[in-house]
């Protein structure tokens, strides 16, 4: 009992010491009131932009001060901390701070009350970036075998203490990205720890990158490495980063999400000609056809997938033109041996409507100009695909499925070309047909190019479904063919190229061509590779999509998900499995996360800890994404529930109210 009084005791007298009221007469038996809201203290530095990256990602809510800006506001007391019915109420949970020192000297009035602040509540801070020195419990680079220098392609490691606390999801190797020999991307100090400091990761040459320095009551997560939201080794780090700022408890939730969709199965693809550089058949191939052949799967590439799946544990999407193989089998004797092995191994892949023969949904197209433009009608009105026309492409795909025995969906659906919806610059609208057909067939979610529209939208009754395009284009067989084709997109004019990535600024063009036998393996797959890993660690739920030529002849997708797979198992425990959903369960998880952004943004939510019961309001109809510790149990109207679902030793869930509840009460673990 004297325990508790002392910790008390001592709780009031930081209270007022950061000058925060003590709740009267009872202060010393009311347990504070810590909202969970996260402090950025912003110095427009790329390591704290990429922390607020995180949080915005995640949904967790946060409040920035921008340290350069001169009317921002005061960070004293009032600032940071107030009563609310009698109770000590801290206004933000955590803070990320640029650095050890965020208002420049240590006896400064906003860095005293911070330091305050943090001591009476218990509340912890990131500094984001920083060098090492005794003021964050290291010792200088130079003495005991520290070192400081670039850690492109470093093999850095997460230390035994690392591995039982904030970052026990990973496996222990934690590599930095080299992406050129020619630019230095990361820098670090590596130092020996002093006192009061626990090592999370270590650099090669031993020292500490990353570790808890605990200090006169308060608590600093230390980060001497430069870093940016964009890299591999800040991404697999941040959530380790932000379980121990929240102590494990905090609104939004990080899970990596991958899915691969495999467009136009059944149906063959056009194949890329290396001498007029253009695939025959697309309207600006000069010259007609040509003797290139198609590409199709065949029964011992659909035998080959169903392998690979088994072997990697993991399910592809196929997105299917059941008119178009129905074409193809009537133009070669009317068997159809691939179809044949798909339906035999139908259970073992999820299927998609890619709609009956692939056409083109948008508005009429006259291919008489290069490029395309839409036809007109008499009066100059733009002629559409008709409403009858779209319902139908769906419905009768939708049904060939059915008979077929297919574990198909009628609610989801990509177009051909993901037509029908704007294709700029020809078609700057939606074909305005296009809503009323997909209520015709029950269509709910509708694919689109994340390219083109990364944001989710309502399509009448429908919402889509951004999809990420691979660089493994659909008109190449081989690793030859796709080597060309993408030297021919991405190099100059003057070494043989299109020159396109010249003309595009966002683009950027190789130093020189690949070598055709060797680039696909060499250059584009770790390229590829890294790209959609990036997307799996972004709390990213949108699906990938290729075609089914890539699963023929030279097999080229395989490569890439065997190293985006393999990288992600090295990285990570097995607490933290790759969340494999189909489009309709992708489609709600977009839905939430910007329900929630918006609920957060507009300030309508309020979520707050109170020793270890959580409490968290949200607008009616917003389910509220929260994280936190194994046991944590949710209060119903009579006892109590598990609370959530395992993932990375949290447990997380999209949660609600329970009946007649009008917040969500969490019970932690004491």
């Amino acid at each position: 009992m004297r325990t508790g009084r002392t910790a008390v005791a001592l709780l009031t007298a930081g209270l007022l010491a950061a000058g925060i009221p003590a709740a009267g007469a009872d202060a010393a038996t009311v347990t504070p009131r810590i909202d969970l809201k996260v402090l950025v203290l912003d110095d427009g530095g790329s390591a704290v932009d990429a922390l607020t990256a995180q949080l915005r990602s995640i949904g967790l809510p946060y409040q920035t001060v921008r340290l350069g800006d001169a009317g921002r506001p005061t960070v004293d007391a009032a600032f940071l901390g107030d009563t609310v019915n009698g109770r000590p109420r801290a206004k933000f949970q955590g803070v990320i701070a640029p650095n050890e020192l965020p208002f420049g000297s240590a006896d400064s009035p906003e860095q005293s009350a911070l330091a305050a602040y943090e001591k009476a509540f218990g509340i912890r801070q990131i500094d984001a970036s920083t060098w090492a020195h005794p003021e964050v419990g290291l010792d200088y680079t130079d003495q005991n075998g520290g070192w400081a220098g670039v850690l492109d392609g470093a093999r850095t490691q997460i230390t035994p203490d690392g591995l039982k606390g904030p970052f026990a999801y990973l496996d222990g190797t934690v590599p930095f990205e080299d992406n050129s020999a020619s630019v230095a991307e990361s820098y670090g100090y590596a130092a020996h720890p002093r006192e009061g400091y626990t090592s999370y990761l270590t650099a090669p040459t031993g020292g500490s990158l990353l570790g808890t320095y605990t200090h006169d009551g308060r608590s600093e997560l230390v980060v001497t490495f430069a870093y940016n939201q964009y890299q591999e080794q800040f991404k697999v780090l941040a959530r380790g980063m932000v379980e121990w700022l929240t102590q494990g408890v905090h609104l939004g939730q990080n899970r990596n999400y991958f899915a691969v969709h495999v467009d136009d199965v059944f149906a063959p693809d056009a194949r890329w000609d290396t001498a007029r550089d253009c695939t025959p058949g697309d309207f600006d191939c000069a010259g007609g056809g040509g003797a290139t052949s198609d590409i199709r799967m065949t029964a011992a590439d659909a035998q080959y997938a169903v392998q690979w799946e088994r072997a990697g544990g993991f399910t592809l999407d196929l997105l299917y033109n059941a008119g178009s193989g129905e074409e193809w089998k009537a133009e070669h004797g009317g068997t159809d041996a691939l179809a044949a092995q798909l339906l035999a191994d139908k259970a073992a892949f999820r299927w998609e409507n890619h709609t009956y023969t692939h056409a083109f949904l948008g508005c009429v197209q006259d291919t008489t100009t290069v490029p395309w433009t839409c036809a007109k009608n008499a009066d100059g009105s733009t002629r559409w695909v008709s409403r009858a026309d779209i319902a139908g492409q769906i419905t009768d795909n939708y049904q060939w499925g059915v008979r077929k025995g297919l574990p198909v969906d009628r609610a989801e659906l990509v177009t051909g070309e993901h037509s029908g919806l704007k294709t700029l610059p020809q078609q700057p609208q939606d074909n305005p047909n296009l809503a009323g057909a997909l209520a015709d067939a029950g269509v709910k979610w509708a694919g689109s190019d994340n390219s083109r529209e990364p944001q989710q939208r309502p399509v009448g009754s429908a919402l889509t479904v951004p999809r990420y395009p691979m660089n493994v284009y659909y008109n190449v067989g081989t690793a030859a063919e796709m080597a060309d084709e993408y030297n021919w997109i991405y190099t100059s004019r003057a070494d043989g190229g299109s020159g396109v990535c010249e003309d595009n600024p966002t683009s950027t063009c190789l130093p020189g061509p690949l070598d055709t036998a060797t680039g696909y393996a060499s250059y584009i797959v770790p390229q590829e590779a890294a790209t959609a890993l990036r997307h799996v660690l972004g709390n990213d739920p949108r699906p990938h999509y290729v075609h089914q030529s890539n699963l023929a002849e030279e097999r080229l997708l395989y490569p890439v998900l065997d190293r985006v797979l393999g990288d992600y198992r090295a990285l990570f425990a097995d607490s933290v499995p790759v969340v494999n959903l189909r489009q309709r369960d992708i489609g709600t998880e977009l839905g939430r996360q910007a329900a929630w952004a918006k609920a957060v943004a507009d300030g309508k939510v309020t979520a707050y800890r109170v020793g270890t019961a959580v409490t968290v309001q949200a607008p009616s109809g917003v389910v509220a994404p929260v994280t936190a510790p194994e046991g944590t149990l949710q209060q119903q109207l009579l006892g109590t529930t598990v609370f959530g679902t395992p993932y990375a030793g949290q447990r997380t869930a999209w949660a609600a109210p329970g009946a007649l509840q009008t917040a969500i009460t969490l019970k932690l673990p004491a």
